[in-house]
């Protein structure tokens, strides 16, 4: 799943990730963009997560950060996402894990 989600960065392809929600108690479905595969610099613990754009949470569009073991399947649709949709942060402060051709949000 991993070189799927990757493959989806570099080609800019939205994905449907289904995965068990700890928040939800449930498996959910959720049309996203992947962003990056590593650690997240929110946590305190160094285990890699796949990093998404959520399209469609239940609340608001925000990010998704979930452990390998969370998520069931990684389906790459034939849909285009651009990044500008919802990067709002310097890239060159955070850089990204896995390196991309993404112009400006590189």
């Amino acid at each position: 799943m991993r070189d799927q989600f990757v493959q989806a960065i570099h080609d800019r392809k939205k994905v449907r990730v289904t995965f068990y929600s700890k928040e939800d108690g449930t498996t959910l479905c959720r049309k996203c963009a992947p962003m990056d595969y590593g650690p997240s610099r929110r946590t305190k613990d160094n285990f890699d997560r796949f990093h998404s754009w959520d399209y469609e949470s239940d609340e608001k569009n925000h990010s998704l950060s979930l452990l390998p073991s969370q998520v069931q399947s990684i389906e790459v649709l034939d849909e285009p996402f651009d990044p500008s949709e919802f990067i709002t942060w310097d890239t060159k402060k955070s850089p990204w894990f896995v390196k991309r051709d993404w112009g400006e949000h590189s």
